[in-house]
C-alpha cells in the first residue's frame, strides 16, 4: 500500500490519543461519562416536543418522572395534568417536581392539589423558608421527562400556551428545542431526577429505576447527560472547553445571554483564531430595559469577529450549541452565571455527526428569521433595518426571572467597566451608567431624610440571618446529643 493511501489510517492513529484525551477532559469537566449506544431525535418547538411527550406518557407502564421549571395552569398545563392523572389512576407511578419560584403565579394550589388527589406524587423544589434567607437563589431550572427507563426527553421547553402560540390571534409559538433519547443514557436522566427527588423528600426506593447496564443499546449516538447542580459549574466548564477546542464552527443559540468575562474571552479567542463563531439571541422581551442591556454586551464579541444575530419572531427560548459538525448540546442551561452556577440544569452533550449536521441545518434555518447586529462606521452597535414586530408577541412565560437575572449581570458588568476603564463603553451603556448613578443618588438622598427606611430592613435581615444560624446550631447540637445518647444506650446492652 502506498504512503498516500495509508495516510488516513496514520492520521486516525495519531488522532486516537488526542481524542482519548479530549474525551477524558470532557468527562472530567462535565462530571459525566460518554455513553454510547443511544438513539437521539431532534425536536423543534412545542409542535414536535409536546406530542412526543404525551405519546410517551400515554404509553407508560411502570413509572413517569417529570421535572419542569414551570407548568402553567392553562390549556397546555391542563392537557399534561389530565395525561398524568389518567396514568396515575391506571396504577402507573407518576412523580413530578416543579420549582417554587418558577411557579409562583403560573399555577394555583388547586392545580397541584388535583394532581395529588388523583395519585400523582408532586414535590415542590425549594419553597421559601424562614430558616433559609437566601435559599431562593437556588432554582430547579430543568425540563426533563423520563418514562419506564425506555425513553427520555431533555429540552428548554416548560409547559404553557406561549410555547403553543395562539393562531387565532396570529401569535406565533415560542421558538424552542428539545431531544428524545432512547438507550442506556435514559438511566442517567432518571438518576438525575432521583437525586433531586431525594433532596426534597423520601428517596425513590432502591431498585425501582433501571440501571444503565440493564438497558439495551438503541442506536449509534454517544452522549453525556450533564445534570448540573448549584455552585459546581459543570456545564460552564464544558462550554469553555468546547470554545477552546472548536476549529471551524461554533454556533450558539441562547435565550438569556449574559456571558461572564471568562466565557466572552473564550469566544473572542476562538473567533480571532479563525473559528466561525455565531450567537443567536432573542429580540422580543417583556422587560423593555433588557434589550439595550443585552446589546451592551455585544461590542466585545463583535470587535473580535463573533457574529451576533437577533431572532425576529416571538420569544426565542432555545439553549443549544453545535461545533465543527460533530459536537452539540441541547438543554436548559443559558449562557449566564445564574444557569452555570446557581441552578439545577439538564443538558445532553452529543458527539454524533448526523445529529450535529441536523443541528447546523436548524441553526441556519433560524438565521433566515434573524437580523445580524453589526458595528457601524462609528463603532456603534446597531441592527440595520431592524424589523418591527407587526404581530402580537406573547411574552408571559415566566422567563422574566431569567431575563432579570441576565440584566442584573449586565448592569454589574457595565458599572464595573465604568469604574475600572477596562474597555470602551457604548452609548447605550452610557445610558445605563447614568440611570444607575441617578438611581443610587436618589436612594442616597431618600435615605438621608428617611434613614429608618434603610436601617429597619437591614436590622430585620440581620436578625433573620442570626435567627437562622442560631436555629441551625441548635438543631446540630441536638442531633449530636441524640447521637451520643444512642451510642450510650447501645453500649449498655
Amino acid at each position: 500500500m502506498s504512503a498516500a493511501a495509508d495516510l488516513p489510517n496514520r492520521e486516525r492513529e495519531a488522532l486516537s490519543p488526542i481524542r482519548a484525551l479530549a474525551n477524558q477532559a470532557f468527562s472530567r469537566a462535565a462530571g459525566a461519562p460518554l455513553i454510547p449506544g443511544n438513539s437521539i431525535r431532534l425536536l423543534k418547538n412545542a409542535g414536535e416536543n409536546y406530542p412526543a411527550w404525551l405519546e410517551a406518557i400515554h404509553a407508560a407502564k411502570r413509572h413517569i418522572l417529570f421535572e419542569s421549571y414551570i407548568i402553567h395552569e392553562d390549556d397546555a398545563g391542563r392537557m399534561f395534568a389530565d395525561a398524568l392523572v389518567a396514568q396515575a389512576m391506571e396504577g402507573v407511578r407518576v412523580r413530578l417536581i416543579y420549582d417554587w419560584l418558577g411557579n409562583f403565579g403560573p399555577a394555583s394550589r388547586a392545580f397541584w392539589n388535583r394532581l395529588i388527589a388523583h395519585g400523582v406524587e408532586v414535590r415542590c423544589y425549594n419553597p421559601a423558608r424562614w430558616d433559609s434567607p437566601f435559599g431562593w437563589l437556588s432554582r430547579d431550572h430543568r425540563k426533563t421527562l423520563s418514562v419506564d427507563g425506555e425513553v427520555g426527553f431533555v429540552s428548554g421547553l416548560c409547559v404553557g400556551r406561549m410555547w403553543i402560540g395562539e393562531p387565532e390571534k396570529n401569535i406565533e409559538p415560542w421558538r424552542d428545542t428539545g431531544v428524545e433519547v432512547r438507550g442506556p443514557s435514559v438511566a442517567d436522566l432518571e438518576e438525575a431526577f432521583a437525586n433531586v427527588w431525594a433532596m426534597v423528600g423520601k428517596p425513590i426506593p432502591y431498585g425501582e429505576l433501571t440501571s444503565r447496564d440493564a438497558l439495551a443499546q438503541k442506536g449509534e449516538a454517544a452522549l453525556r447527560v450533564v445534570a448540573s447542580i448549584p455552585a459546581m459549574g459543570g456545564m460552564f466548564r464544558v462550554d469553555q472547553l468546547i470554545a477552546a477546542l472548536a476549529t471551524k464552527r461554533l454556533w450558539l443559540t441562547d435565550a438569556y445571554y449574559a456571558g461572564m468575562t471568562t466565557y466572552v474571552q473564550a469566544l473572542r479567542a476562538a473567533a480571532k483564531d479563525g473559528v466561525d463563531v455565531r450567537l443567536l439571541v432573542p429580540n422580543a422581551t417583556d422587560i423593555p430595559l433588557l434589550k439595550p442591556l443585552s446589546r451592551a454586551g455585544y461590542r466585545a464579541l463583535l470587535e473580535a469577529g463573533v457574529r451576533v444575530f437577533e431572532w425576529n419572531g416571538t420569544m426565542l427560548h432555545a439553549k443549544t450549541a453545535v461545533a465543527d459538525g460533530r459536537w452539540a448540546r441541547v438543554g436548559s442551561t443559558n449562557l449566564n452565571i445564574v444557569s452555570w452556577f446557581g441552578n439545577f440544569e439538564m443538558d445532553v452533550v452529543v458527539e454524533d455527526e448526523p445529529f450535529a449536521v441536523l443541528m447546523e441545518q436548524m441553526f441556519l434555518g433560524d438565521l433566515g428569521n434573524a437580523t445580524e447586529i453589526v458595528l457601524d462606521a462609528k463603532q456603534k452597535v446597531r441592527a440595520p433595518n431592524e424589523p418591527r414586530h407587526r404581530q402580537p408577541v406573547l411574552t408571559s412565560g415566566g422567563g422574566s426571572v431569567g431575563r432579570a437575572a441576565a440584566g442584573a449581570v449586565r448592569i454589574a458588568n457595565v458599572v464595573a467597566a465604568a469604574f475600572t476603564n477596562r474597555r470602551v463603553l457604548e452609548p447605550v451603556e452610557a445610558r445605563i451608567t447614568v440611570m444607575s448613578g441617578a438611581a443610587l443618588l436618589t436612594l442616597a438622598i431618600f435615605f438621608t431624610f428617611f434613614p429608618r427606611l434603610l436601617v429597619y430592613p437591614l436590622v430585620l435581615l440581620l436578625a433573620w440571618i442570626a435567627g437562622t444560624l442560631l436555629y441551625r446550631g441548635y438543631k446540630l447540637h441536638r442531633s449530636k446529643a441524640q447521637q451520643k445518647s444512642g451510642a450510650s444506650a447501645s453500649s449498655t446492652k
